[in-house]
């Protein structure tokens, strides 16, 4: 092992040390004091933020490295008439509203980036394009991972988030996926909430009710 690399990982681990978690002001911002919103402010989201949040999220780990989530943003008035049919009416105000409006997808054929993204097992691009029912299961699974991710690296630069699933997939798979091997998995409204528009926040499970140590 060379020296250089040496020095680098012992400041990585410095580093690590010295951060071994979020402050307390980073945890409220991602967890503990952020809500979904559906109220928005007059307030753009800009290209070079959402390529900034697109940054931020990528990172996030998935199986073999897949990245099966795509991202179709809508900002024109044009994009966000296609999408209202396909919405539930209690969504459709929510969505013409917001400066963004995000179809988080994910992609049935993923595993055709595999020569780039995990090129040492070649042999599990195969593994996939021979079994669609494993591809769509990891696609989705994925997917979801990585919208999730979407969420916390939105609030992570500021923004706020309203993510829908009151949709039909398949109208708006019809509207934006068509002839294409991308399915829908949810929607989701990005911009500035309107604070004065939320109310209380709901009950949250306790740990008992939720989590068993074996």
């Amino acid at each position: 092992m060379s020296i250089d690399v040496v020095a680098a990982q012992k400041t990585v681990r410095d580093l690590r040390t010295r951060i071994s978690r979020l402050d307390e002001a980073s945890l409220d911002l991602l967890f503990r004091d952020a809500r979904s919103h559906s109220d928005w402010q007059n307030q753009p989201v800009t290209d070079d933020q959402l390529h900034e949040l697109f940054e931020i999220m990528r990172f996030g780990p998935t199986a073999n490295n897949g990245q099966p989530a795509r991202l179709l943003f809508l900002r024109s008035k044009e994009a966000k008439a296609r999408l209202a049919p396909a919405l539930a009416p209690g969504n459709v105000a929510k969505a013409e509203a917001a400066p963004v409006v995000a179809i988080i997808g994910y992609d049935l054929n993923f595993f055709e980036q595999f020569d780039t993204l995990f090129p040492h097992k070649p042999e599990y691009k195969d593994k996939f394009a021979d079994n669609p029912a494993a591809a769509e299961t990891a696609a989705f699974r994925n997917g979801s991972l990585q919208g999730a991710y979407f969420l916390l690296a939105a609030r992570a630069l500021g923004l706020d988030t309203g993510p829908m699933s009151g949709f039909d997939n398949a109208k708006v798979d019809a509207a934006f996926f068509a002839d294409s091997t991308i399915r829908s998995n949810f929607v989701c409204a990005i911009g500035y909430g309107d604070e004065t528009a939320l109310f209380g926040r709901l009950p949250r499970l306790e740990f008992d009710q939720v989590c068993t140590i074996l």
